[in-house]
Order: structure tokens, then C-alpha cells, then sequence
């Protein structure tokens, strides 16, 4: 059994989206989904141009009958007949002039004439057709009928079959401009959705790097720790060892996440800081929020890990004097703002450049763009301050997602 015009033709259509029909799979699937929307479209306006149609020419026929002239239009149901007719005609040339296309020119423009006049000049035979099939092209007026096939085939209604074609060709342009624009437009929105799913995946991409090269900075400087333990208080390395193991673990889980709550990351924060404050327990002073001081919200995994390092680096490094590192946390209106501060040694002012702080940086502008700030430098009275100013995130990552990636899908 051949397959209907209408089964052809569903195969074609996901070629114009930009599915392709060479897939099997979930490709396929997804490209006969693509189908429906083209065939909506071209349906839609068809029954519009059937409607268009029929009502003319009963509005035409009855002033034609005032002026005692009859049957010079055909009734609206041979009308009709001959638009149902049409309908899997109109697909199937469709189908062809869109899976033809433009390019190029010299191969092209002969097949799409041919689509258009093909179709076009069945338009009076299907009306023929129609009228034959309601049992009035040989009863009422066989004889004087525009439209009888006898007439049609012997050549004197020649204008009247010129006429239709002309119409039906002026259709089936529109018809074109229109199927053409929707699956332009479906190749834009498509290429849209592409560009802006690439762009999230290179996103998490990067700031999975960025969070890989977090673990080993932190491991190296945990491991320097420990090595200057173990000469003379082995009891108190072997102690660091087995919080350095919570540590990692910690700091593990924490890589593999794009954003943690704040008090998770404050208390690994406060463990990595009890790890160095053994190593100089007489120098090391830490001063943290309390817990129930702690705002609810989400912040990007490890953000403060590179600063609090920073400051113990950085706050030991060029003295001998007390270190004092504090961490806050504080939420004006909907931005939350961190900060680390240390003391330094006086007119100590290096660490600004360091891989630390270039990482924090990065993964705030590229997390959140120009919605974030961070700055980092010393003070008049020897502190050093690293301070974070980032959207407030009290409902969980979601929330953190850029403004023009959200519109674009």
C-alpha cells in the first residue's frame, strides 16, 4: 500500500529545524515532534484560505444573482470539496520546495516553479472534481458551467483555468512566505537554545576547573603545615593528620558542588583554621561568627577557603607579632557581603596578586557578572581586608542564574 501524501511528508520536516533525517534513537523521536508544529501551521492557514474562499465566492454569487445571473460561481460545498482535495497536494509541495531550498539558485528555482505550477493548475480540476461528486457539474448547468470537465478538457474555458491557477499561485507564495518564516524562525530559536545550553556547559566547565585548582593549593599549604610538626610534636602531627583527613574529605564533597550554604562553608572555614592555629597556636588568633549569627544563604563552594589561606599566609608571613584573622558575614537588604581581615606587618601590603585571590575573582565574575564585587588590599591600621559583595541567595542555586541566560531559554 503506497503511503499518503500526509505520511510523506512528515519524515521531511525535521530537516527544515535543523534535526536531520539520517538519526535513529532519540533523535528521531525528537525530529517527528518537530513535525507537528509545521503541519499545525500549514493546516491553520489552509482552512483560513478554504474559509477565505468559500465565503467570497458565495458573497460574489449572491450579488451576481440579483442581477439574474446564475450559477456563474460554484456552491460552497463543491468549494469546499475541492479545498480538501487540495489540502494533501498543498503539503505534499510544500514537503518538496522546502526539502528543494534556494541554493543553489540554478537547481532550484526550476523546482520550486514546477512545485507551484503543479499545484496550482489542479485547482479547477478539483473543483470539477468537487462539483462532480455532489452530482451537479451534469445536471443543473453541465452546459453553461465554467467549470465542467468537458469544457475544460475541449479548451473554451481556457481564462477561467488560467484565472484559478493564477489565484491558487498566489496562495501557494504565501503559503511558502509563511512555512519558510516559521522554520527560520525554529532554526533561530534551536540555534538560541544551543548556544545558550553550550554556554552554561562551558560555564560549569570552568568553574569546575576553578575548583579543582582549589584542592591542590589547599593541600599543598595543609601538607607544609603539618611537615613543620613533625620534628618536634610528632602527637600533635599525627592529630592534624587525621583532621587534614576530614579536611579533604570535606573538601572533596565541596568541589564537586557549584554552591554550598554559608554555614557549611564557614564551618570548613573554621577547620581549616583550628588545623593552622595548632601550628601556631602562640601567634594565631580566629574570630568567627557565631552560628546563630549566620545569615541563611548560599554562596559558591570554597569561595572563602582561598582568603582565610590567604590571610595565614600573608598575616604570618614578615614578622614575628600576633596574628589576628576575623571572618564576617552580613546581609544589607539583598546583597550579602563577606569579609576576611587579618593583621599584617606594617606597610606589608603583598598576596593581591595571588592565584588565591585571582581564582575568587574569576568565579565571581564569571558566576555572577557584574552583580558581584570583590576587592582586596590593606588598610591604614595594618589590616588586610578581602571583602565580597554578591547577590543574597536564600533560595539555593537557582537563584544564582544570570538575568540574560534565564531569558534566552
Amino acid at each position: 500500500m503506497s503511503a499518503s501524501p500526509l505520511e510523506r511528508i512528515t519524515p521531511a520536516f525535521p530537516a527544515l529545524a535543523g534535526h536531520g533525517s539520517a538519526q535513529a534513537g532519540r533523535e528521531a523521536l525528537a525530529a517527528g515532534r518537530g513535525v507537528w508544529p509545521h503541519l499545525a501551521v500549514l493546516t491553520a492557514f489552509w482552512i483560513y484560505v478554504a474559509l477565505s474562499n468559500v465565503l467570497y465566492a458565495n458573497n460574489m454569487q449572491a450579488s451576481l444573482s440579483s442581477m439574474k445571473m446564475e450559477h456563474v460561481f460554484a456552491a460552497w460545498d463543491a468549494r469546499l470539496i475541492q479545498h480538501l482535495l487540495l489540502y494533501p497536494l498543498f503539503l505534499l509541495s510544500m514537503w518538496r520546495s522546502l526539502r528543494t531550498g534556494w541554493r543553489p539558485l540554478w537547481r532550484a528555482v526550476p523546482i520550486q516553479l514546477l512545485c507551484a505550477l503543479g499545484f496550482a493548475v489542479l485547482a479547477a480540476p478539483a473543483l470539477v472534481m468537487g462539483e462532480r461528486l455532489l452530482g451537479e457539474g451534469e445536471h443543473e448547468h453541465a452546459a453553461s458551467s465554467a467549470h465542467a470537465w468537458s469544457g475544460f478538457v475541449a479548451g473554451p474555458e481556457i481564462p477561467v483555468w488560467i484565472a484559478s491557477a493564477t489565484n491558487f499561485l498566489v496562495t501557494y507564495g504565501f503559503g511558502l512566505a509563511l512555512i519558510t518564516g516559521f522554520a527560520f524562525y525554529q532554526r533561530l530559536r534551536d540555534s538560541q537554545l544551543r548556544s545558550a545550553a553550550l554556554e552554561r556547559a562551558l560555564t560549569q566547565a570552568h568553574l569546575a576547573a576553578l575548583r579543582m585548582q582549589l584542592s591542590p593549593h589547599t593541600l599543598f599549604n595543609l601538607l607544609h603545615t603539618i611537615r613543620g610538626q613533625i620534628t618536634w610534636d610528632p602527637p600533635a602531627a599525627q592529630a592534624m593528620v587525621v583532621q587534614l583527613g576530614d579536611l579533604l574529605r570535606r573538601l572533596l564533597n565541596a568541589g564537586e558542588r557549584e554552591f554550598s550554604r554559608l554555614s557549611d562553608e564557614l564551618q570548613f572555614v573554621a577547620l581549616y583554621l583550628e588545623l593552622q592555629q595548632k601550628r601556631f597556636a602562640d601567634r594565631l588568633t580566629i574570630a568567627a561568627p557565631a552560628r546563630d549569627d549566620i545569615p541563611r544563604a548560599w554562596v559558591p563552594s570554597l569561595i572563602l577557603q582561598p582568603l582565610v589561606e590567604n590571610a595565614v599566609v600573608h598575616g604570618l608571613a614578615g614578622h614575628e607579632g600576633a596574628v589576628t584573622i576575623r571572618v564576617e558575614a552580613s546581609v544589607s537588604g539583598e546583597t550579602l557581603t563577606l569579609r576576611v581581615l587579618n593583621t599584617i606587618a606594617p606597610g606589608r601590603g603583598t598576596g593581591a596578586a595571588g592565584i588565591g585571590l585571582a581564582n575568587v575573582r574569576e568565579r565571581l565574575a564569571v558566576q555572577f557578572g557584574e552583580r558581584a564585587t570583590f576587592a582586596a588590599g590593606p588598610t591604614d591600621d595594618n589590616i588586610w581586608r578581602a571583602q565580597i559583595h554578591m547577590p543574597l541567595l536564600r533560595d539555593g542555586p537557582e537563584s544564582a542564574a544570570q538575568p540574560d541566560t534565564a531569558a534566552a531559554l
